[in-house]
């Protein structure tokens, strides 16, 4: 039922939706008797998506949560596994599409897996979709990138049951019993890393961070820096409110036990992993 009320209820309150149909809404009241209503609605959309399509505040607002899990300071030494969560990975006409921050996270994964041959790989990615639950998973594109670049099939795990964060943390921790004193890196979005980190460590996988797809430059031009063009404002406007949204609601639901996880001990040498709670019934 989350699932379903997530998605629902993000499509009705994204701040770019929010502020398309308040302009649409406000234009139509011009030619009502409510006009000067329609004026004040309208203005307010198109205030809306001028300050999130062409104003830093998008970014303001990614800063936080990118700068959250920095920078890994060193990939090197052993590595026991890599854990890199879905998003945007499709197979089109038989061909393997990446969108999004899948790109990111996909060439990160392969990077590193043939950087330490020793390291398992586990993707975590099932389908997301609402209208069309038939669709194939993320885990299929991504196992037939893997082949593609001649990837050990021993060493791959795919999950593909997972539709949200939440789910990658717990399916994934069914599949994949890592050992005390083993290192296993997480690979997502910079942005998205809080959340998952703190899905992660709620069912008992104390992973290091390995963020990628930064969007922001993490100092102080991403206050005054405008956007190149407005539907990159729109679209970082509306990555960064969801993730917001989602820690609070991950939160509240206890998927989380932090409303914005940090760094821990565990991202400092040396690195550990707690044994895996005990799936609940």
């Amino acid at each position: 039922m989350f699932f379903y009320l997530s998605k629902i209820l993000w499509f009705a309150a994204s701040p770019p939706n929010v502020a398309i149909s308040l302009s649409v809404l406000g234009t139509a009241l011009l030619f009502t008797r409510w006009r000067r209503l329609g004026r004040t609605v309208a203005l307010v959309g198109a205030v809306g998506l001028v300050l999130l399509g062409i104003s830093a505040l998008p970014r303001i607002a990614l800063l936080p949560l990118e700068n959250r899990f920095p920078l890994i300071a060193n990939d090197e030494g052993r590595i026991d596994g890599l854990i890199v969560l879905g998003g945007g990975i499709n197979i089109s006409r038989g061909q393997v599409s990446l969108k999004d921050a899948a790109a990111s996270r996909v060439t990160a994964a392969v990077e590193l897996a043939r950087k330490h041959p020793e390291a398992k790989l586990v993707f975590s990615g099932g389908t997301a979709s609402l209208l069309d639950p038939s669709a194939e998973p993320e885990a299929e594109a991504a196992g037939a990138l893997f082949r593609l670049f001649n990837i050990p099939p021993e060493r791959v795990v795919l999950e593909d049951r997972s539709r949200n964060t939440r789910e990658n943390a717990l399916f994934t921790r069914n599949l994949v019993t890592p050992k005390p004193g083993e290192r296993w890196l997480l690979i997502t979005s910079a942005s998205h890393m809080p959340r998952a980190m703190g899905c992660f460590r709620a069912v008992g996988l104390d992973l290091e961070a390995y963020p990628v797809d930064f969007r922001t430059e993490g100092d102080a031009t991403d206050y005054w820096r405008p956007f190149d063009n407005f539907s990159e404002g729109l679209t970082l406007a509306s990555l960064a409110i969801k993730e917001w949204i989602g820690l609070v609601a991950y939160c509240l639901s206890g998927y989380t036990t932090e409303l914005l996880p940090a760094p821990s001990m565990v991202s400092v040498a040396p690195h550990r992993l707690r044994p895996p709670a005990p799936a609940p019934a």
